[in-house]
């Protein structure tokens, strides 16, 4: 960058007062509503990209502003949307019956600090993950796409982008078209999905699958590329394909039906071996990003030299983060209040006679796991996006290791009926983590992002620090609200209620947490997953070493077998989907512009189910009505999944031929 150009990016709009109340004001209400979605169907979505489009909408009327700026008006919202991913842990508390309520304070400064802490982790790896590696990062990539068609009219990128008319038509008309389904599927004249289980055999053995009528879903396969798309493939092969069928055999249960038996299994069964796959996987792969996280704090030490030196001009815009000083101040401030509120919660729970060992012993822990799961988040996210990212899964991991470190130093010295005390804190130690994982998930999609717009990262990571903070003070209210006016499944009093939330993830935590210290796990089940993990490992480091393209990403298998087929068959369509479409583009006499084209579709497709997810999760909220725009009822599911499969189907073929066409047109013209 010359020094002219170096002038116009210090000079241009970017991290703007504007920006950052646009940003916070999203925030409130993607908040709010990724709580309540995620309370009820256990799934969050990113908010990154509806951020951007609104932002965009918002801010096209001011004549200086910039693709950088509406970049930190997603980026403040994004954070703010992950960080509802407590809801996957916090409400174990209540579940448990330790709380019966939501106390503000305590729930803020949980989310706040969790939250802090994965930004100043995601720093020294953002050179790591993003700037020296091949991750795809689908979402981070859709979401610069969507910023800079948006902004090609008018701002400096216009000339970087290919066929600037017909990405933006491929984005509309994506989003146009995905949003109108989705708002069909919500009549349930379209059905949500075609799912049928079954039985095998004459020992009662179950099994099915379920394949989501979810353009998002497509899109992200077309996004995630082939290998991960097999990879997904092979890991539902193995829970569904064996797991299932197996574990479901051997305890017969002719009574329920089959629908019933197979989510039994798969819930308390199955899961347990991808979580097992996953930490082995997780392990795995941080073991292999040791060079390059070594290599980014390394970059990360030069820049903070060249600062101190007085050349900090001489670095490029993308390369300034934070530095590397105030990132570990920063992080060493946050432990004294986590510390206090260790403290605090272990003498109010009645175990203050080692609340030493507690302090120090969970300081420690949420010190060394939360660099782990940043790590581990991160580089899922970069696999497979941040919406499809297991957290729940790291989650398993982070609650089964803070339950054994209190079984080992705490439990031999306190009284036999401290169990609930124990698994509390194990809950409360986890919450704090989980904050760190979630936000290090989402951040360096953004920071992806940002390096894809020539963003400038310490301006993104300061924005991110103020999308925490927003939502942390959105999260404990709205959890309250819901709390008070549903209650959550297996919460004491929960059945006088008429309809309370699963919290599928909550309620699987915490009972883990009572597995571990009650002494009942099943650790077999781990272990299987972990031996799976280990042969996959081997499996992907032979094809690296046999073939040039091909390989078997271990983390993404293990997903396979972890999430349930609703989230992972649809993302193995889209990723053959996409690859055909890739090798019809290479024959094609402008091929990366038409693979381009094809990207842009994808953005669009996830950015109008992600908009219109957002406000019919509001209408849910506001109506208190579980399905309000419904206009058929239960009779009609075998019709609906008849009418939705084949509208599906015909319409991701018309899309796909539309901008195959729109390619062709653009590249005879030129």
């Amino acid at each position: 960058m010359n020094g002219n150009q170096q002038t116009r990016a210090n000079n241009r709009a970017e991290l703007t007062v504007r920006g950052l109340i646009v940003g916070v004001i999203i925030t409130l209400v993607f908040t709010a509503a990724n709580v309540y979605f995620g309370l009820k169907a256990g799934l969050t979505f990113s908010t990154s990209i509806p951020a951007a489009v609104i932002s965009m909408a918002i801010l096209r009327g001011f004549r200086d502003v910039t693709v950088q700026e509406n970049n930190i008006v997603q980026t403040v919202a994004s954070a703010a949307g992950t960080l509802s991913s407590i809801i996957f842990v916090l409400p174990g508390l209540i579940m448990i019956g330790w709380w019966t309520a939501f106390p503000f304070w305590i729930s803020f400064a949980i989310c706040a600090l969790g939250g802090i802490l994965g930004v100043m982790y995601s720093i020294p790896l953002r050179r790591a993950l993003v700037t020296t590696s091949d991750l795809p990062y689908p979402e981070g990539v859709a979401c610069a796409e969507v910023l800079k068609v948006g902004s090609s009219g008018d701002s400096e990128h216009a000339s970087d982008i290919e066929h600037g008319r017909a990405g933006l038509l491929a984005v509309l008309w994506g989003s146009i078209v995905a949003a109108v389904f989705a708002v069909v599927v919500a009549t349930q004249v379209f059905a949500s999905d075609v799912a049928q289980t079954f039985r095998i055999g004459r020992k009662g053995a179950v099994s099915g699958y379920d394949f989501a009528l979810s353009f998002a879903l497509l899109a992200i396969g077309h996004l995630v590329g082939l290998s991960v798309g097999i990879a997904m493939l092979i890991g539902a092969v193995i829970g569904w394909g064996w797991g299932v069928p197996h574990y479901s055999s051997l305890v017969p249960d002719l009574t329920s039906s089959a629908a019933a038996l197979a989510q039994t299994t798969w819930s308390h069964k199955v899961r347990f071996i991808g979580a097992g796959a996953i930490g082995v996987s997780a392990i795995w792969t941080l073991l292999k990003l040791v060079k390059p996280v070594a290599s980014g704090l390394a970059g990360a030490m030069a820049a903070s030299r060249a600062r101190k030196a007085g050349k900090a001009d001489t670095l490029p815009i993308t390369e300034r983060d934070i530095p590397i000083g105030i990132v570990g101040v920063v992080t060493l401030v946050c432990m004294v209040p986590i510390g206090w509120l260790l403290g605090y919660f272990g003498t109010s729970s009645g175990l203050g006679a080692h609340v030493g060992t507690l302090i120090i012993g969970g300081v420690a822990y949420v010190v060394l796991m939360s660099f782990f799961v940043s790590a581990v988040c991160g580089y899922m996210a970069g696999l497979i996006g941040s919406s499809n990212s297991p957290l729940s899964g790291i989650g398993i991991l982070v609650v089964i290791g803070a339950a054994l470190l209190l079984v080992l130093g705490v439990k031999p010295y306190v009284s036999p009926d401290a169990g609930k005390s124990l698994m509390a804190f194990a809950l409360f130690t986890t919450a704090v983590i989980f904050n760190v994982a979630a936000i290090a998930n989402n951040n360096l999609q953004d920071l992806k992002t940002g390096q894809l717009v020539d963003a400038t990262p310490w301006k993104q990571q300061v924005a991110l620090v103020i999308g925490v903070i927003a939502g942390a003070f959105v999260i404990p209210p709205v959890l309250d609200l819901v709390n008070h006016a549903y209650g959550f499944v297996g919460a004491p009093g929960a059945e006088l209620r008429p309809n309370p939330l699963p919290a599928p993830q909550a309620g699987l935590i915490s009972s883990l947490a009572q597995g571990v210290i009650a002494g009942d796990i099943d650790w077999s089940l781990i272990r299987t997953g972990g031996l799976i993990g280990v042969c996959i490992i081997l499996l992907d480091e032979i094809l690296a070493r046999t073939t040039r393209h091909m390989r078997v990403p271990p983390l993404a298998v293990g997903l396979g077998i972890y999430l349930p087929t609703q989230s992972t068959l649809m993302i193995v369509v889209g990723a053959a989907a996409g690859w055909f479409f890739d090798q019809r583009a290479n024959r094609n006499p402008r091929p990366e512009a038409t693979k381009q084209l094809g990207v842009l579709l994808a953005s669009g497709l996830i950015v109008g189910e992600s908009v219109i997810g957002v406000v019919i999760s509001a209408i849910v909220v506001f109506s208190g009505v579980a399905a309000p725009l419904a206009l058929v009822g239960p009779g009609f599911e075998t019709a609906g999944k008849i009418i939705g499969g084949l509208a599906f189907a015909v319409i991701a073929a018309v899309l796909y031929r539309w901008i195959w066409r729109l390619a062709t047109a653009n590249s005879n013209a030129r």
